[in-house]
């Protein structure tokens, strides 16, 4: 029996968006993935007592603008495996969603609005075509997970050193050759994947992060002063290399 206010519509062979999404009064989770979507109505910006959005696994090449009218969704916003090349800037006033999945696609940017979305916790960006970030990830306060897998990233901003939430960083399969310094002192930072990177040396600081449990370091040609190695291992931190 369905759920009040879900409409589920996972793997259901659909080309566009059914009539029954437009029909129900109040819908608060509409799930669209693993279909064979390639638009979004611009009147997608008209359910707004929507929580829960899910339009992951299509074909889609873009969003609408007005998907940035749903400031009631809190909870989940899905748009990973499709074939985005760009997100619209109207997705800063989502301001109190959770969760933010848009990896599996190709950008080759974020949104510099995509600071104002303070209500993230979880950001997945994997396995796009990133070269660089906004300056503004910096003001996502309350940002716990943040993963980047399969870019082409080289640096972060320097605001990533406001990230004073953040437990969980993956940069693995990106072309940094040093360990940003940005990443000093964060105080919750207990993961930090890097592998397949360029990195060549292991600066100190890192055995100073005081919440680190796992370093991952495989496959770079990494070197470390003395005692580093130590250090980390030492106060039980794993570090594979």
């Amino acid at each position: 029996m369905p759920r009040q206010g879900v409409l589920d519509h996972w793997r259901a062979d659909l080309d566009e968006v059914p009539d029954e999404v437009w029909q129900h009064p109040a819908p608060e989770i509409l799930l669209l993935p693993e279909n064979r979507l390639t638009q979004v109505p611009a009147r997608i910006g008209t359910l707004t007592t929507l929580h829960t959005l899910d339009l992951g696994h299509n074909r889609l090449t873009e969003v609408p603008d007005e998907l940035g009218d749903l400031t009631g969704l809190a909870r989940f916003l899905y748009l990973h495996d499709n074939r985005l090349t760009a997100l619209p800037e109207s997705l800063g006033r989502l301001t109190r969603l959770a969760y933010l999945n848009v990896g599996e696609n190709r950008l080759t940017a974020l949104p510099e609005s995509l600071g104002a979305m303070t209500g993230l916790v979880e950001l997945r960006a994997q396995h796009n075509r990133l070269t660089r970030l906004p300056a503004s990830l910096g003001a996502l306060a309350s940002l716990r997970e943040l993963w980047l897998r399969g870019n082409r990233l080289t640096a972060l901003p320097d605001s990533v050193r406001n990230l004073r939430e953040l437990r969980e960083l993956e940069l693995r399969e990106n072309e940094f050759a040093e360990i940003p310094e940005a990443l000093r002192g964060l105080p919750l930072l207990r993961r930090l994947d890097l592998r397949s990177n360029r990195l060549g040396e292991l600066p100190p600081w890192v055995a100073e992060l005081p919440s680190l449990e796992k370093l991952d370091l495989r496959w770079n040609d990494i070197e470390a002063p003395p005692g580093v190695w130590r250090d980390l291992e030492g106060r039980g931190c794993v570090v594979l290399r």
